[in-house]
């Protein structure tokens, strides 16, 4: 008799162990939305917009609820392109065109930073942008050596964020980063 309830308690118990660990690794609600939330970038509840034209490399226009809005990036700046303005400046082009390669008629989402403004003194709404995919554009033009990190006059709420990808870019020696490309840099 004690030898069948033995059995019986270690067969519930190993069976309560195995149930458990089934269900902890298949059915955890947190689990499940951390994975789905790297699989799949979250769009709801956020508006979109077309971007209908990039002027360089952290400049761009977009269809903002049917109105033309030049968007300026917040914490990037590129190199200069508009020869109209100042000389053309080494990397400029490259960054451009980088910038209309991953922006020309996508779908972006924006989000501004109440310690920067709207606007900056050109009249340019200032913004982070992101893709519909969930590329983080700014921050992706400084990781991959396109642009460096910017700080215009405040802090603002990516900066440490973007200085580490600069160090990263830096690093890697990417884009204006890598040894030659910019002596004067």
């Amino acid at each position: 008799m004690i030898k069948k309830v033995l059995f019986w308690t270690i067969a519930i118990v190993f069976g309560i162990i195995i149930i458990s660990s089934g269900v902890n690794n298949t059915l955890d609600p947190k689990e499940n939305r951390e994975e789905r939330s790297e699989r799949e970038p979250r769009t709801e509840n956020y508006e979109f917009y077309y971007v209908t034209k990039v002027i360089d490399g952290d400049t761009l226009i977009a269809n903002v609820k049917g109105t033309k809005t030049t968007i300026r990036l917040i914490g990037v700046n590129t190199p200069e392109v508009d020869a109209s303005l100042r000389e053309v400046e080494c990397f400029g082009e490259k960054a451009s065109r980088e910038a209309k390669k991953m922006l020309f008629g996508k779908q972006i989402r924006i989000e501004k930073d109440s310690s920067q403004g709207d606007f900056d003194k050109y009249g340019r709404t200032l913004a982070y942008v992101f893709l519909k995919d969930g590329t983080f554009f700014n921050e992706y033009m400084i990781k991959e050596g396109y642009a460096y990190e910017y700080t215009y006059n405040l802090p603002y709420k990516y900066q440490d964020q973007f200085k580490k990808s600069q160090d990263v870019a830096e690093r890697k020696e990417k884009g204006l980063w890598e040894i030659g490309v910019c002596q004067n840099f």
